[in-house]
């Protein structure tokens, strides 16, 4: 069976621009259909395109992530989905922020797989430590805008800018439908959607 090369990208929220990532896959030469772009937040433990990934993916297959952290936030899961990857499944991990722990490396030995090891554990430790800042800040941002009098809440949805972008240039025939749904991470309804109300 033939080897495959899928991408997995992720952003926390729908103000991230994941464009930027799908660009570095596309450059890779990486079939669009094969560019996973996962939008949770990071609290959210429910990560269906993710596992719908791994389920799919085969030994000898390539995997793409921009760095460790596309795997988990905390470091426990990060090593375990590592593990769950390269060793039970045989999938080859390449990371583009840190070629040095790509998992297809030529030079093997034994003191090559300990350093990689250590850079790996390194990293998932240093996303942990990043979230949990993350975490404490917004804590106290929140606490000061409720201190302060302001309402809290989710604002009325507003269409955002790299979805009027993506619906002009696929309304001007810039790009295709397939792109526009992987840029934008949407079904196709939704993205007619979109469409119908720009055009309005």
């Amino acid at each position: 069976m033939t080897a495959s090369t899928y991408a997995l990208i992720r952003v926390s929220t729908d103000k991230q621009n994941e464009t930027r990532q799908i660009i570095r896959m596309n450059e890779l030469g990486i079939p669009t259909k094969n560019i996973v772009i996962e939008k949770e937040s990071g609290k959210s433990k429910v990560r269906t395109k993710y596992h719908k990934l791994v389920k799919k993916l085969k030994t000898g297959d390539t995997l793409y992530i921009e760095n460790v952290d596309r795997l988990g936030r905390d470091y426990d899961g990060i090593i375990n989905e590592w593990n769950k990857l390269s060793l039970q499944k045989g999938v080859i991990v390449k990371v583009l922020d840190t070629p040095m722990i790509d998992t297809d490396q030529e030079e093997n030995g034994l003191m090559n797989k300990f350093m990689q090891n250590i850079i790996l554990h390194v990293q998932a430790f240093q996303a942990e430590s990043e979230w949990e800042k993350t975490k404490y800040r917004q804590a106290q941002g929140i606490a000061v805008a409720k201190a302060s009098g302001k309402k809290l809440g989710r604002p009325k949805k507003m269409r955002s800018d790299i979805e009027i972008q993506t619906a002009k240039q696929y309304l001007s025939r810039e790009i295709d439908l397939n792109t526009a749904l992987v840029i934008l991470g949407i079904k196709k309804t939704a993205f007619y959607d979109l469409c119908k109300t720009l055009k309005n």
